[in-house]
Protein backbone atom coordinates (compact mmCIF):
# COMPACT_ATOMS: atom_id res chain seq x y z
CA UNK A 1 0.00 0.00 0.00
CA UNK A 2 1.38 3.17 -0.56
CA UNK A 3 1.82 5.81 2.27
CA UNK A 4 2.43 9.19 0.56
CA UNK A 5 0.15 9.95 -2.77
CA UNK A 6 -0.88 13.02 -5.02
CA UNK A 7 -4.56 12.32 -6.89
CA UNK A 8 -4.83 14.69 -10.05
CA UNK A 9 -8.50 15.04 -10.37
CA UNK A 10 -10.37 16.63 -13.18
CA UNK A 11 -12.56 19.88 -12.79
CA UNK A 12 -15.27 17.49 -15.30
CA UNK A 13 -14.72 14.73 -12.95
CA UNK A 14 -16.50 17.35 -10.22
CA UNK A 15 -19.39 17.85 -12.76
CA UNK A 16 -20.81 14.31 -13.41
CA UNK A 17 -22.64 13.55 -16.10
CA UNK A 18 -24.00 17.09 -16.21
CA UNK A 19 -20.90 18.38 -17.38
CA UNK A 20 -20.53 21.83 -15.96
CA UNK A 21 -20.36 23.26 -12.53
CA UNK A 22 -20.48 21.09 -9.49
CA UNK A 23 -22.26 17.79 -8.61
CA UNK A 24 -22.79 17.13 -4.99
CA UNK A 25 -23.25 13.69 -5.14
CA UNK A 26 -20.37 12.95 -7.34
CA UNK A 27 -17.96 15.03 -4.86
CA UNK A 28 -19.61 12.82 -2.25
CA UNK A 29 -18.69 9.78 -3.23
CA UNK A 30 -15.47 10.62 -4.13
CA UNK A 31 -14.72 12.20 -1.40
CA UNK A 32 -16.06 9.12 0.71
CA UNK A 33 -13.20 7.21 -0.88
CA UNK A 34 -10.54 9.90 -0.37
CA UNK A 35 -11.92 9.55 3.51
CA UNK A 36 -11.30 5.96 3.46
CA UNK A 37 -7.59 6.01 2.68
CA UNK A 38 -7.04 8.77 5.17
CA UNK A 39 -7.61 6.90 7.81
CA UNK A 40 -5.85 3.69 6.51
CA UNK A 41 -2.84 5.93 7.24
CA UNK A 42 -2.44 6.94 3.63
CA UNK A 43 -0.97 10.71 3.39
CA UNK A 44 -2.41 12.46 0.39
CA UNK A 45 -2.11 15.27 -1.61
CA UNK A 46 -5.00 16.74 -4.65
CA UNK A 47 -4.83 18.74 -6.85
CA UNK A 48 -7.89 19.23 -8.57
CA UNK A 49 -8.75 21.12 -12.63
CA UNK A 50 -10.91 23.49 -13.56
CA UNK A 51 -12.85 22.70 -16.12
CA UNK A 52 -15.92 22.23 -15.42
CA UNK A 53 -16.29 25.89 -14.63
CA UNK A 54 -13.43 27.03 -17.34
CA UNK A 55 -11.66 25.92 -20.04
CA UNK A 56 -9.56 28.03 -22.54
CA UNK A 57 -10.95 30.99 -23.76
CA UNK A 58 -14.32 29.70 -24.31
CA UNK A 59 -14.07 31.26 -27.71
CA UNK A 60 -13.36 34.96 -26.48
CA UNK A 61 -11.22 37.03 -28.02
CA UNK A 62 -9.37 37.09 -24.69
CA UNK A 63 -5.54 37.36 -23.88
CA UNK A 64 -3.90 34.03 -23.12
CA UNK A 65 -3.22 35.08 -19.38
CA UNK A 66 -6.20 36.63 -18.55
CA UNK A 67 -8.07 33.13 -19.49
CA UNK A 68 -5.28 31.19 -17.64
CA UNK A 69 -5.96 32.67 -14.57
CA UNK A 70 -9.53 32.86 -14.87
CA UNK A 71 -8.86 28.88 -15.13
CA UNK A 72 -6.57 29.42 -11.68
CA UNK A 73 -9.31 30.39 -9.76
CA UNK A 74 -12.29 27.71 -11.04
CA UNK A 75 -9.36 25.12 -9.37
CA UNK A 76 -9.83 26.75 -6.14
CA UNK A 77 -13.50 26.62 -6.36
CA UNK A 78 -13.39 23.05 -6.71
CA UNK A 79 -10.85 22.74 -4.09
CA UNK A 80 -13.17 24.42 -1.45
CA UNK A 81 -15.74 21.98 -2.40
CA UNK A 82 -13.29 19.26 -1.79
CA UNK A 83 -12.28 21.24 1.46
CA UNK A 84 -15.64 21.23 2.71
CA UNK A 85 -16.81 17.43 1.93
CA UNK A 86 -14.44 16.06 3.45
CA UNK A 87 -14.64 18.52 6.70
CA UNK A 88 -18.19 17.20 6.38
CA UNK A 89 -16.98 13.61 6.40
CA UNK A 90 -14.72 14.14 9.62
CA UNK A 91 -11.20 14.25 7.58
CA UNK A 92 -9.30 16.98 8.44
CA UNK A 93 -8.05 18.85 4.89
CA UNK A 94 -6.39 22.18 4.22
CA UNK A 95 -6.49 24.69 0.85
CA UNK A 96 -3.39 25.57 -0.18
CA UNK A 97 -3.42 28.05 -3.35
CA UNK A 98 0.14 28.85 -5.56
CA UNK A 99 -1.81 32.57 -5.56
CA UNK A 100 -2.02 34.35 -2.38
CA UNK A 101 -6.28 34.81 -1.05
CA UNK A 102 -5.53 34.40 2.17
CA UNK A 103 -8.96 35.25 3.59
CA UNK A 104 -9.90 31.60 2.12
CA UNK A 105 -6.94 29.51 1.97
CA UNK A 106 -3.49 29.44 3.00
CA UNK A 107 -0.50 30.76 0.68
CA UNK A 108 1.50 27.55 -0.23
CA UNK A 109 4.72 26.81 1.14
CA UNK A 110 6.69 23.35 1.29
CA UNK A 111 6.86 23.29 4.79
CA UNK A 112 3.34 23.91 5.80
CA UNK A 113 2.29 21.11 3.08
CA UNK A 114 4.75 18.87 5.05
CA UNK A 115 3.46 19.97 8.44
CA UNK A 116 0.13 19.01 7.44
CA UNK A 117 0.74 15.65 5.82
CA UNK A 118 2.47 14.65 8.98
CA UNK A 119 -0.33 15.54 10.81
CA UNK A 120 -2.48 13.25 9.07
CA UNK A 121 -4.61 16.06 6.99
CA UNK A 122 -5.59 15.90 3.45
CA UNK A 123 -3.70 18.74 1.37
CA UNK A 124 -5.78 20.30 -1.75
CA UNK A 125 -2.88 22.19 -3.76
CA UNK A 126 -5.55 25.01 -5.73
CA UNK A 127 -4.16 27.40 -8.43
CA UNK A 128 -2.13 25.41 -10.44
CA UNK A 129 1.30 26.52 -10.47
CA UNK A 130 0.31 30.19 -10.07
CA UNK A 131 1.32 31.22 -13.59
CA UNK A 132 -0.22 30.97 -17.00
CA UNK A 133 0.93 28.79 -19.49
CA UNK A 134 1.11 26.08 -17.14
CA UNK A 135 -1.78 22.99 -17.42
CA UNK A 136 -2.63 21.46 -13.59
CA UNK A 137 -1.29 18.79 -14.86
CA UNK A 138 2.03 20.30 -14.70
CA UNK A 139 1.08 21.23 -11.42
CA UNK A 140 0.32 18.15 -10.19
CA UNK A 141 3.57 16.86 -11.41
CA UNK A 142 5.57 19.60 -9.64
CA UNK A 143 3.63 19.26 -6.28
CA UNK A 144 4.07 15.79 -6.20
CA UNK A 145 7.73 16.03 -6.70
CA UNK A 146 7.55 18.58 -3.81
CA UNK A 147 5.95 15.91 -1.20
CA UNK A 148 8.02 13.33 -2.56
CA UNK A 149 4.97 11.27 -3.69
CA UNK A 150 5.30 7.66 -4.13
CA UNK A 151 2.96 7.96 -7.03
CA UNK A 152 0.34 10.05 -8.99
CA UNK A 153 -3.36 8.59 -9.37
CA UNK A 154 -4.37 10.18 -12.44
CA UNK A 155 -8.23 10.05 -12.43
CA UNK A 156 -9.87 10.61 -15.67
CA UNK A 157 -13.23 9.41 -17.76
CA UNK A 158 -11.28 6.51 -19.06
CA UNK A 159 -9.38 3.58 -17.73
CA UNK A 160 -6.09 3.64 -18.66
CA UNK A 161 -3.75 4.77 -21.08
CA UNK A 162 -4.67 3.73 -24.73
CA UNK A 163 -2.82 4.15 -28.21
CA UNK A 164 -5.35 6.15 -29.53
CA UNK A 165 -8.70 7.65 -28.08
CA UNK A 166 -11.15 4.71 -27.75
CA UNK A 167 -13.86 6.51 -27.93
CA UNK A 168 -13.27 7.11 -31.24
CA UNK A 169 -10.97 4.01 -32.58
CA UNK A 170 -12.58 1.16 -31.59
CA UNK A 171 -9.33 -0.76 -32.64
CA UNK A 172 -7.33 1.38 -29.89
CA UNK A 173 -4.86 -0.73 -27.94
CA UNK A 174 -5.13 -0.23 -23.79
CA UNK A 175 -1.73 -0.56 -22.43
CA UNK A 176 -0.68 -2.22 -18.92
CA UNK A 177 2.52 -0.93 -18.50
CA UNK A 178 4.30 1.67 -20.63
CA UNK A 179 7.41 4.40 -20.15
CA UNK A 180 7.53 8.10 -19.61
CA UNK A 181 9.32 8.56 -23.18
CA UNK A 182 7.01 6.15 -25.19
CA UNK A 183 3.82 8.06 -24.20
CA UNK A 184 6.35 11.34 -24.98
CA UNK A 185 7.00 9.79 -28.56
CA UNK A 186 3.62 8.45 -29.23
CA UNK A 187 1.87 11.82 -28.07
CA UNK A 188 -0.32 10.27 -26.27
CA UNK A 189 -2.73 12.33 -24.15
CA UNK A 190 -1.94 11.25 -20.53
CA UNK A 191 -1.11 14.38 -19.26
CA UNK A 192 0.97 17.27 -20.52
CA UNK A 193 4.70 16.96 -21.78
CA UNK A 194 6.13 19.43 -19.44
CA UNK A 195 4.24 17.19 -16.44
CA UNK A 196 5.56 13.66 -18.42
CA UNK A 197 9.08 15.29 -18.11
CA UNK A 198 8.90 16.14 -14.86
CA UNK A 199 7.42 12.64 -13.31
CA UNK A 200 10.09 11.01 -15.31
CA UNK A 201 12.92 13.22 -14.20
CA UNK A 202 11.74 12.28 -10.56
CA UNK A 203 11.28 8.84 -11.22
CA UNK A 204 7.22 9.52 -10.17
CA UNK A 205 5.56 6.59 -11.57
CA UNK A 206 1.72 7.60 -12.88
CA UNK A 207 -1.29 4.98 -12.16
CA UNK A 208 -3.93 6.14 -14.54
CA UNK A 209 -7.63 4.62 -13.60
CA UNK A 210 -11.14 5.61 -14.72
CA UNK A 211 -12.88 7.78 -11.45
CA UNK A 212 -16.67 6.29 -12.95
CA UNK A 213 -16.04 3.84 -10.37
CA UNK A 214 -14.81 5.89 -7.62
CA UNK A 215 -13.86 2.38 -5.47
CA UNK A 216 -10.78 2.29 -8.23
CA UNK A 217 -9.29 5.57 -5.38
CA UNK A 218 -9.12 2.55 -3.06
CA UNK A 219 -7.89 -0.15 -5.68
CA UNK A 220 -4.85 1.93 -6.88
CA UNK A 221 -3.61 3.32 -3.30
CA UNK A 222 -3.87 -0.78 -2.10
CA UNK A 223 -1.75 -1.31 -4.98
CA UNK A 224 -4.24 -3.19 -7.06
CA UNK A 225 -4.14 -4.42 -10.66
CA UNK A 226 -5.96 -1.34 -12.58
CA UNK A 227 -5.62 0.58 -15.21
CA UNK A 228 -2.38 1.96 -16.93
CA UNK A 229 1.10 2.13 -14.90
CA UNK A 230 3.83 4.92 -16.78
CA UNK A 231 7.09 4.55 -15.46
Amino acid sequence: MYKRVLLKLSGEAMAGEQKTGINAEVIDEICDKIATISKQGVQIGIVVGGGNFWRGKYGYNMESTTSDYMGMLATVINALALKDTLENKGIKAVVETSISMIQIAEPYTKRDMEKHLENGEVVIFGGGTGHPFFSTDTGAALRAAEMGAETILVAKTIDGVYSADPKVDSNAIKYDEITYTEVLNKNLKVMDSAAIAICKDNNIPLLVFALKDPENIIRAVNGEKIGTIVK
